[in-house]
């Protein structure tokens, strides 16, 4: 086991993404944060207090998307679904979506599919955690990334909520 991100590390990682995820807009009306469920979750929620702690200036749309019923390993694995909270619409509107770590690119095609049910938006973006640059199924690359390793397929990273630390197995 080997660590990526201590837990300094980490919080030191967020509050540099949500300053990334600031540069570009003054205005946040337009863009509306979407958290991927399940393992998405722990880090939108991260990112999204240290957006709240910078930007003073109204309100932040964010909300969580569950993919379960639009992945394709859905008959290999069970994968019980969780509550989507999307409240805010997406329509014409920048999104941009966050999650944990990016692989293969499945469950960002996957989350981009359930988007299409909620409208059409002006523009997606991909914030990650850690962008695993190799094995990639899909052209799918991040906008936003904390950190950007190179593994193996045989090896797991894994974002360990308990003590705040990402690691690699």
């Amino acid at each position: 086991m080997q660590v990526l991100l201590s837990a300094q590390q980490l919080k030191l990682t967020i509050k540099r993404l949500a300053f990334q995820l600031l540069e570009n807009d003054d205005d946040l009306n337009n863009i509306v944060f979407v958290g991927i469920q399940p393992r998405g979750v722990f880090i939108s929620e991260k990112i999204m207090e240290a957006v709240a702690e910078i930007y003073k200036e109204g309100p932040i749309h964010y909300g969580l998307l569950d993919i379960t019923f639009y992945r394709d390993d859905i008959r290999e694995e069970l994968h019980m679904p969780k509550e989507t909270t999307l409240v805010h619409s997406i329509e014409g509107k920048k999104v941009i979506l966050i999650d944990d770590v990016l692989y293969t690119g499945r469950t960002i095609r996957a989350a981009l599919d359930a988007l299409q049910d909620f409208g059409r938006p002006q523009k997606v973006e991909l914030c990650v955690l850690v962008n695993r640059r190799f094995n990639r199924e899909l052209p799918i690359q991040p906008d936003f990334f904390g950190i950007a390793i190179d593994t193996t397929s045989s090896q797991k990273v894994k974002v360990n909520l308990e003590q705040s630390e990402v690691v690699l197995y």
